[in-house]
This record gives structure tokens, sequence and C-alpha cells, in this order.
């Protein structure tokens, strides 16, 4: 087996293969740089004595704008205290009060205290830390790094291996019984994004390429409060946490921005939050967190951001903080069924990459490392039961194409924060895909750029995190 992704849901998956072997590629060698390291959320899990399963996935409907797959919320939300537990087996210190018991926050869209940490605000790197180890130590796993996938091998429509291109552009073909596809999502395609700059869609088109299925392309989750720093394209996040705490969005005149927007004012889904935010800062007002009335350790609770903040000039202990949106999840992807098939045999996909309803119109916040984890168990267990699909008929690669040149990928990122940011319109989709359709040739972040807006064109009403409105222009 081959699964490609170093995040939480590639390496969930690859523990739970046990004792098939697994090649474990990830693009940097120690596992850093995935979106799930970056993580600063914790995980979503229904453990108080006044909360349940049933209520978590009530918050779950109710952001993803009820589009979601309501059988798979039922079965995510239930699985989460099992979830839990098996992390804390793995290794994973949650963080706890001082009588022991697990610190249980809360955050946008959460109707309930249900989001456990690790390391304060340093949860997702907590989490890969843990698994990692795990790993490194299975006799089963042979972890590959600094190699990017950039073709999947079909033989009678089935993928039976990869191929591999490491630093040097060198190429190197692997066999594989089945193919797992954990790349994460798309947000480095947007000018403004809180994401790694490897969080690209390449295992998107990659999947694409071989003939699997794109699902709600259109929905893009936008993180309202990203460090806002003039010029930079992966911004630090400045958790949603902080306003479970009591940290306020501002406006420029120092009023607050989400009065009279949303009954849970701050704490709002964070499409919501994310496009007032956006509103703001499109008429050249700047919005600002204001943390300095918390009563905390900020080492202990908030490390991430202190650093981020501190590294930037800024001191969130005495000092505003500068926010803007950016993009954060995807929630659309390679559609897959409850057990990560994409419907060509062979290939499979799970995490931010895969799109199998659970998360809707809008992703609820502290989802996303639940759904990687106990989707990847899911997934790993079913591939160790079954035999590899049936090949036969000749060979042939399905190839992503080469990429754009680096100096054109600003102008496309611009493109898509413009056109298909946390407010749309038609009239500028319509522009936007028509530059894209004009692009395509120049490589595949072009024509997966393209296959977004034509999803979101297509969807014309609003929806979720998909918000069109005419006046946009």
């Amino acid at each position: 087996m081959v699964v490609v992704g170093g995040g939480v849901a590639g390496l969930a998956t690859a523990l739970a293969l046990a004792p098939t072997p697994v090649r474990l590629l990830c693009l940097s060698h120690d596992g850093s740089g995935s979106a799930s390291a970056l993580a600063q959320g914790g995980i979503a899990a229904a453990l108080g004595p006044a909360d349940s399963p049933a209520g978590h996935a009530r918050d779950t409907l109710i952001a993803g704008a009820r589009h979601n797959d309501t059988a798979m919320v039922h079965w995510l939300c239930g699985q989460a205290p099992a979830t839990i537990d098996w992390l804390r087996a793995q290794g994973v210190a949650f963080d706890r009060d001082e009588q022991g018991q697990l610190q249980l926050g809360r955050e946008g869209g959460h109707r309930a205290a249900r989001i456990v940490h690790a390391g304060g605000d340093a949860s997702g790197a907590a989490l890969v830390r843990a698994l990692r180890q795990r790993v490194q130590q299975a006799t089963h796993v042979q972890w590959r790094g600094g190699v990017a996938v950039d073709a999947l091998l079909q033989r009678g429509g089935a993928v039976c291996g990869v191929r591999v291109r490491d630093a040097g552009g060198h190429p190197q073909e692997m066999p594989a019984a089945a193919v797992v596809l954990a790349t994460g999502g798309i947000g480095a395609l947007f000018a403004r994004t809180s994401n790694p700059a490897g969080a690209d869609g390449n295992g998107l088109a990659l999947g694409m390429a071989a003939g699997a299925s794109p699902r709600d392309l259109e929905f893009v989750q936008f993180h309202p409060t990203a460090l806002d720093i003039a010029g930079a394209h992966c911004l630090p996040l400045v958790t949603e946490a902080l306003r479970g705490a009591g940290a306020r969005l501002l406006d420029a005149d120092g009023r607050a921005l989400m009065a009279g927007v949303h009954p849970l004012g701050d704490l709002a889904p964070r499409d919501i939050v994310a496009r007032r935010v956006w509103q703001s800062g499109r008429d050249h007002a700047p919005v600002w967190l204001d943390a300095r009335e918390l009563e905390l350790d900020w080492g202990r609770s908030f490390p991430t951001v202190l650093g981020a903040c501190l590294a930037h000039g800024i001191d969130p202990r005495h000092q505003l903080i500068p926010v803007t949106p950016a993009a954060h999840f995807h929630m659309g992807g390679l559609a897959v069924d409850v057990d990560g098939r994409t419907g060509i045999p062979g290939l499979h996909a799970v995490g931010e990459v895969a799109c199998n309803g659970v998360h809707g119109a809008n992703r609820l916040a502290s989802n996303s490392l639940l759904e990687g984890v106990s989707c990847g168990r899911r997934l790993g267990a079913m591939l160790a039961a079954m035999p590899p699909p049936a090949t036969a008929g000749a060979f042939h690669w399905a190839e992503r194409g080469q990429a754009m040149a680096p100096e054109r990928l600003p102008a496309l990122r611009e493109l898509l924060w413009q056109s298909a940011g946390p407010v749309r319109s038609e009239a500028r989709l319509r522009r936007a895909a028509q530059t894209c359709s004009d692009w395509q040739c120049e490589g595949w972040q072009a024509r997966l750029g393209l296959a977004l807006l034509m999803a979101a064109s297509a969807r014309g009403q609003s929806l979720g995190a998909h918000h069109c409105n005419a006046s946009a222009g």
C-alpha cells in the first residue's frame, strides 16, 4: 500500500493498516509543513456532562447549512469520544485542569464547550508529533520523505502504483496494491491563506487526472482571523479559541464588529464572521481582535499566537491584533464514500483532499482533525481487511501535468482571492473563469482553479461558505 501525505489523516491511515506493509510518502523529511501540524484549534468531542453526540451533530449540520451527509455526521460525532481515547493511547497529552479533568473549550458554531486541546493552541503539532513517533516505531510502515507524487499508474482503470520525484527531479516508480491520497486542501491557491505553501490542491488535481470525480469544489472556508501581514501569502492563524476565551472583534472605531450580526456574536459560524471581517476590509477599514483583557497564561494557553504576534512586533497582551480572513479549509474534494473509495479501483482519499459530505457547505470548527483521524482509522482498517483490486489490461500514467511557472502563481492566487473569496458575485466568477480558461495551458493549478470557479458559478444561490452578492460586482 502507498499513502501519500504526512498529516493526521495519512498517519492514522498508515497506523490502522497494520500489519499490511505501507509506504508513507511525504513532501518533507520529518513530516512538518502539513496543515495538520499548523492547526491551532483542537478536536471537537461531546465529553461534557451536559453535552451529547446528538448535540455535536446538530451544530455540525447547522454550520454546514444542512448540505451535509447526515448519516456521516452522526457517525463522526458518535465516534469522537473514542477517537480522543485512541489518541490518548497513542501518546497525545491533552490539556487538563487543576482537577485532572480534560479542559473543554468553546469555538464558533458550538453551543457547548467540547473542544479538547493539546499544548494550548498547538494541538495539531501535538497530534502530528505523537502519531509520527508511532509511525516511526511501526515495523509495517516505511517512511519516505522529500518526495512528491506527480502521477498515478493505472491498469485497466485501476490504480496500481505511483511515480515520485525527489528534490532533484529524479523520478522513481513504485507499484502499490492501492493508493491513498491524504494530501490536504487547496488554500495555497488563494492570495491569503492560513495553509502551508504545499496545500495547493496537488492531490485533488492528481485524483481528477485519474478519473476520480470532484464534489462541492465551490465550498471553501475562510478563517476570519489570520494575522494581517501586508504582502504575505501564508499567514499565521489567530485561533478561534481566543474568541472562545473572551477576545472581541472590533472595527476601526473600536466598536464590536459582530454586534447585531448574529446571536452568537464573535462565536458565530466562521462563514458569517469571515464575511463581516472581509466586508470591513474591503472598505479599507482595519479589523482588530482585542485580547488585552484576557486573564490567562499566554505561554501555556496560546503560545503559538503569542509567538507569531511577537515575531511581527505585536504584543497581544497589550496591543490590538490586526486580523484578516484567509483561505483555511476546503469542504470540497474528491468525492468519496464512507470508506474513502473514490470510485476508481485502487484509489482512495481521506482528510481534506476528500469530500464525504460530513462538513456540508461549511465546516464546524475543530471537526477537521477529528475527521482526519477517525476516517483515516476507518479507511486503514478497511484496506487491511480487503484484497487488492484485480488489474488487467494496458498500463498508462495518469499525470497531473506541468505546474505553472512560479512567477505566474501570484496572479492566479489573486484572481481566486478576488473572485472566489468570502463574498462572491456571478459577474466576477464568470470573468475569472474566462481568465482562468485562457491560462489553462500554463499548468494544472490554472485548470484546478477553473474547476473551482465553474463549480461556484453553477451553484448560483448562496449556501454556507459560498456567498453570492450581486452588488459585489
